[in-house]
């Protein structure tokens, strides 16, 4: 057994093979393996401890400590974190449909038949769920339904719940009227929550490739919404923003950003919880382990492998203080989609967000 902490960082030709540069922080022993010129020459089971980012939606933002000490000063930061651990931080103002349904699961009495006809209250949500029904990540079977009752009933009514928040949760931050930055924001964080969702799907489509009965557990559709509900609680943080300002305070945008990559895990925690989501979407959202239950690879670590991966396609600079936590099968995961070409990748992703319904 190897403990080590690594590190993807450089990409270098070996022979025909393209193979990882790893920084080898520390050996404790070693059995069956070949380390030499920190090259890991043979793949064995890999055990590795590791520090992270805040939230894992967040690769895209330059990290300040300038900033962020002067944000966490603030009056609005104060503000923000008294809401957050009264629990009174403003829920996004989703449609009544999906309220309902979101009530409706946390029901024992729910069945198929109410949330259905909950749904028809609403003729685009319906649609939309029906739609993504229909779509390649969640027609498994490839049967075409064609009304909302079939709809419910393939998907489950927990994962239309899902679906239907997700759905809301994207139409608000492109719809919202608040400030030209503020907008620009959320625009930004829809497009990068779709990218962090489709890089889940890919990497968990490679787990159960690699090890298809190990890995039945996991579900490439719920990976999906898993990375699109991941920094939810940026809506609630941008909002908070925009009254702050519309009230006649200020604060430099900057310094704002700053604050919402601190505080976005525990208002997205707080958001989920609020609406009753499992412990896979709040372990992602927090980025931190909240379900006890022993897994082999968790939706937190397909999450991260994601998170890093995007960092190493985006020439992150601050992948360097990245490290992420891996198994044999995760090494290889990642070894594999890191050897994709740009164009090839960017087509895999293009194709799960196109093939969503969302």
């Amino acid at each position: 057994m190897i403990d080590v902490t690594v590190n993807y960082q450089t990409m270098l030709e070996f022979g025909h093979l393209v193979i990882h540069r790893f920084k080898l922080l520390k050996v404790m022993w070693t059995d069956e393996y070949c380390l030499a010129a920190s090259w890991l020459v043979k793949w064995q089971d890999i055990h590795v401890f590791t520090f992270y980012m805040n939230h894992l939606s967040f690769f895209w933002l330059p990290q300040n400590k300038t900033l962020l000490l002067k944000g966490l000063e603030s009056e609005f930061a104060q503000l923000v974190g008294h809401s957050i651990s009264a629990g009174k931080i403003t829920l996004p103002p989703i449609p009544n449909v999906v309220l309902k349904i979101q009530k409706l699961c946390t029901l024992e009495s729910t069945g198929i038949a109410e949330v259905a006809e909950c749904l028809l209250e609403d003729p685009g949500l319906t649609a939309i769920v029906i739609r993504v029904a229909n779509s390649v990540v969640f027609n498994r079977r490839n049967i075409t339904c064609v009304d909302i009752m079939t709809a419910v009933s393939r998907l489950g009514i927990l994962r239309v719940r899902d679906i239907v928040t997700a759905q809301a949760i994207e139409q608000l931050k492109h719809s919202v009227n608040l400030s030209r930055e503020c907008n620009e924001l959320l625009v930004n964080s829809a497009s990068v929550s779709k990218e962090l969702g489709a890089t889940m799907v890919l990497v968990t489509n490679s787990f159960k490739e690699l090890s298809p009965t190990e890995y039945r557990y996991l579900e490439h559709e719920k990976s999906l919404l898993v990375g699109l509900l991941a920094d939810i609680g940026l809506f609630c943080l941008v909002s908070e923003y925009h009254l702050y300002l519309e009230n006649g305070n200020y604060l430099d945008h900057d310094i704002a950003l700053q604050i919402f990559q601190g505080q976005c895990s525990a208002t997205s925690k707080l958001v989920l919880n609020r609406w009753g989501f499992d412990s896979d979407f709040i372990d992602v959202c927090s980025n931190t382990i909240n379900n006890h239950e022993q897994r082999e690879v968790s939706y937190l670590d397909i999450a991260r492998i994601a998170n890093h991966l995007l960092m190493f396609r985006n020439k992150d600079e601050n992948i360097d203080d990245h490290e992420v936590e891996l198994n044999v099968t995760g090494a290889e995961v990642l070894y594999k989609l890191s050897n994709l070409s740009k164009h090839d990748f960017n087509a895999k992703l293009s194709d799960v967000i196109n093939t969503s319904g969302f």
